[in-house]
């Protein structure tokens, strides 16, 4: 299969992360994956939800697409008033897989809320905002340190997802808007930097798929959050020593 844009099966779209994108967030960055853009702010609260333990702190998520952030006019959430069932789940798994990444004993008794507005979607929003969430979560987590919060980063580790898919029965990586509507197989897979699966969903979603097809579609997740995670490295230095 060739693909539209001219990419080999198991290469990323261009990735750019652009830091403290915004002013006012203890964390933001704008991250463009192709036509994908999200933009991702981190905000600090010295509170935690009833649910968290005494002495821990707490990271969640919220997820919401500008209204021509695809090639018709969507109604906002607050329109409808409620939150779309996509949106829900999407926040759910960011809010999930960030989660993985912090100690919250040593984050304390704060919650960070990461806000993940896509301004452009062709496709991979979700992963996109985990991949730049973690980035405007560890520039807060900084932040706290930077200014004598807490003692020392909480991050245990990077975090960052991409997908993959079985298109006219081949499988490649990061699929667009044009891969991803005619896909027989999708997959989203986050994963940190040991190569450890964090979340997988898939779905048949033209066909069933085979156990080594999943494998398959996982291998070349794993190239590509390898990849991802040396930008998220680029980008941020040092800031986890």
């Amino acid at each position: 299969m060739t693909r539209q844009d001219g990419r080999a099966y198991d290469e990323l779209r261009p990735i750019k992360i652009t830091t403290d994108f915004v002013k006012f967030p203890e964390g933001s960055c704008l991250i463009e994956c192709g036509d994908t853009k999200v933009l991702c702010c981190a905000s600090i609260e010295d509170k935690t939800p009833p649910h968290v333990a005494e002495g821990e702190g707490w990271v969640t998520a919220e997820y919401s697409m500008l209204p021509r952030a695809n090639r018709e006019r969507s109604k906002r959430d607050i329109a409808k008033l409620k939150l779309s069932p996509r949106s829900a789940e999407i926040q759910r798994l960011i809010g999930r897989s960030l989660r993985a990444a912090v100690d919250m004993r040593r984050l304390g008794e704060r919650t960070i809320t990461i806000d993940c507005d896509v301004l452009q979607g062709d496709g991979g929003t979700r992963t996109a905002s985990v991949t730049g969430g973690f980035v405007a979560l560890a520039l807060a987590c900084r932040w706290l340190v930077k200014e004598g919060y807490i003692a020392r980063m909480p991050i245990k580790h990077y975090v960052a997802g991409v997908s993959a898919g079985i298109v006219d029965d081949t499988a490649v990586l990061d699929l667009p808007y044009a891969e991803d509507s005619r896909a027989q197989v999708d997959l989203n897979c986050i994963m940190n930097e040991q190569g450890e699966i964090i979340e997988i969903q898939g779905t048949g979603e033209g066909r069933a798929f085979t156990v080594a097809e999943q494998q398959e579609l996982v291998a070349l997740c794993a190239k590509g959050n390898r990849e991802l995670i040396a930008k998220q490295k680029e980008v941020l230095g040092d800031i986890l020593r």
